[in-house]
């Protein structure tokens, strides 16, 4: 099973390999800078290079970046907006400089303007992101919880995105468990499960899927509360999971844990329990 977690570049960017590997993790997801502030140290070529040298030959892959929390390609303040498209294109660049295969993103908040327009105010700033940025590197869209004014929440946001993107072989989704269930697709039942992939094949395509973050859920089942939870110990629940993990249109796709760290031994035990039931 590909699995692995949110892992901490503290220190030198390269260390996060070796924390990855640490968890026992053969992929891993990092912010490639500081995910809060705009200012942005830049790589240098002797880490990049011990970036790809360990990963190598710790054989971690896919290595997946995701994009920092400030970033809003849907706000519809101007400044923010222009802002957030000139990071957005300088953190593709540091993905595909560390060879990351992936692109993690998440699509933004409209502010009270509307879905759609959220949607095409994030599709046209996507569209001018992929005319400059020069990195071979998949961009994948992250389903949201549908929490405030957040775009992304609906199978349909998602569709309309990537109809709407020009350069759209480019582009792939990354499928939350937690934003999944609490956006109200209830997939805790085979049968519940069984409509969950049907709805995304129609509305996206299942060849879109190209990773799964998975977290159990804080929130019940339709609330919109984006509030992880370890695996298991949720309103999703273990059963789910061993259903969800051994899907064989899902065991094959990497995974990445962004359960709650609040010590140490929090991502050894949601590992643990992960290949637990993927072994059955």
């Amino acid at each position: 099973m590909l699995l692995g977690s949110h892992v901490s570049i503290a220190g030198s960017i390269y260390e996060s390999i070796d924390r990855a590997v640490s968890l026992g993790c053969n992929t891993m997801q990092i912010f490639s800078r500081n995910p809060r502030g705009w200012q942005v140290t830049k790589l240098s070529s002797s880490d990049v290079e011990e970036f790809k040298k360990r990963r190598k030959e710790k054989e971690i892959s896919p290595v997946i970046v995701h994009i920092p929390y400030i970033i809003n390609l849907a706000s519809g303040d101007d400044k923010l907006y222009n802002k957030s498209i000139s990071a957005y294109i300088e953190d593709i660049e540091r993905a595909g400089l560390l060879g990351a295969e992936y692109f993690c993103t998440h699509l933004g908040s409209h502010g009270g303007r509307g879905e759609d327009w959220g949607i095409k105010r994030f599709t046209d700033g996507l569209n001018e992101v992929l005319k400059s940025a020069s990195q071979d590197v998949t961009i994948l869209l992250e389903n949201t919880s549908g929490s405030g004014s957040w775009i992304g929440s609906k199978f349909e946001h998602l569709g309309k995105i990537i109809n709407g993107v020009k350069k759209n072989d480019k582009l792939g989704v990354c499928l939350d468990t937690c934003h999944t269930f609490t956006a109200g697709y209830d997939f805790r039942t085979e049968k519940g499960l069984r409509n969950l992939l049907k709805e995304f094949d129609r509305i996206v395509g299942l060849d879109r899927l190209r990773l799964i973050h998975l977290n159990d859920s804080k929130g019940k089942a339709g609330s919109n509360i984006d509030r992880h939870e370890h695996i298991g110990k949720g309103e999703i629940g273990l059963e789910a999971f061993r259903r969800f993990i051994n899907h064989p249109k899902l065991k094959d796709l990497p995974y990445i844990l962004e359960t709650p760290k609040k010590t140490p031994k929090d991502d050894p035990m949601n590992i643990a329990v992960v290949k637990k039931i993927a072994k059955g």
